[in-house]
């Protein structure tokens, strides 16, 4: 096989479905070219926190695409004790895809390397799903014990959602990308019987034979054909991922509003105006005194959770 480390343009940015025919199995697999680097592009990340981040953003689109909704999202978050504080990464159903860090300068004490658990040192992973309008939201928590992103996430899965799932994640400065393979309960809520017992256990083995580098650089056809091309697999279409940011003026006007009028008062008798800048984007939003006040008035609109 000749490792060409080219996609084709329908693999890049794109999530590729799998199952597998003889058991319960789905797979799928995610390559972020141009959607990693639009969020790289906004914002300089040390390499330790790159990666995690990036890691982060592959598995969010992976479990964003095992759930059924409509015009909701997936919010995957972790907020640790430092000095890595905060990772937030959203996924909405249409696989549009956005992502923020925010760290302490102290990070340049610790190696390229740092594992999950040392940047920040205990901590938890959030995981929200908000199915769409109209319908309940649900989160769970879990504990960051784990030393990478995919321990903390398989974690996540088992305590909180009963579900056999398996991650391979990679980041660097040019790609993320993820494996994701599951086993599916039957409606008790076990797993059912399959035709091929040993498939769940064979194809976990396949995957941990599957390089950091490999992830990385492999188109995902050829992921598939060196991990699994003894077994019967039905591949679907792919499915376009792109970076979106959904902040606006009205979105900043609620932030002030969740602030305050003391403390915005006390920043435009310094200042003369307010500029706020979009975390995940970096899109700069001014306001002058006369337009913070009528931010501040306006009690009809929304004001936005915060997500730290």
């Amino acid at each position: 096989m000749t490792n060409s480390g080219r996609a084709r343009d329908g693999e890049r940015d794109a999530l590729q479905r799998f199952v597998f025919e003889k058991a319960r199995v789905r797979g799928e697999l995610v390559r972020l070219d141009e959607t990693w680097r639009e969020v790289l592009r906004r914002r300089a990340y040390p390499p330790a926190v790159r990666e995690v981040l990036g890691d982060l953003m592959a598995a969010c689109a992976l479990m964003a695409a095992t759930l059924k909704f409509q015009g909701g999202e997936l919010v995957l978050q972790i907020q640790g004790g430092g000095p890595l504080r905060l990772l937030v990464v959203e996924c909405r159903a249409d696989l549009t895809m956005r992502a923020t860090a925010r760290f302490d300068e102290d990070l340049a004490g610790l190696e390229e390397q740092a594992t999950l658990r040392a940047l920040t040192r205990g901590g938890h992973c959030a995981i929200t799903i908000d199915p769409g309008p109209g319908l309940q939201a649900y989160q769970g928590v879990v504990p960051l014990h784990g030393a990478t992103a995919a321990d903390a996430l398989e974690e996540y899965m088992t305590r909180s959602e009963q579900i056999e799932t398996r991650f391979w994640l990679a980041a660097d400065g040019q790609r993320a990308a993820g494996l994701l393979l599951q086993r599916l309960p039957d409606h008790g809520g076990r797993a059912a019987p399959d035709d091929d017992d040993d498939l769940w256990n064979r194809v976990n083995v396949l995957g941990r034979t599957l390089t950091r580098e490999e992830l990385l650089e492999l188109p995902g056809r050829d992921i598939l054909r060196r991990l699994f091309h003894d077994e019967e697999l039905r591949v679907f279409e792919s499915l376009p991922v792109r970076f979106a940011c959904r902040c606006s003026r009205e979105t900043v006007a609620g932030i002030i509003r969740m602030v305050g009028r003391d403390e915005i008062e006390a920043v435009l008798a310094e200042r003369g105006t307010l500029e706020i800048a979009c975390d995940f984007c970096a899109q700069r939003y001014s306001f002058d005194r006369a337009q913070a006040l009528a931010a501040l008035a306006d009690r009809a609109a929304p004001t936005p959770t915060p997500a730290g």
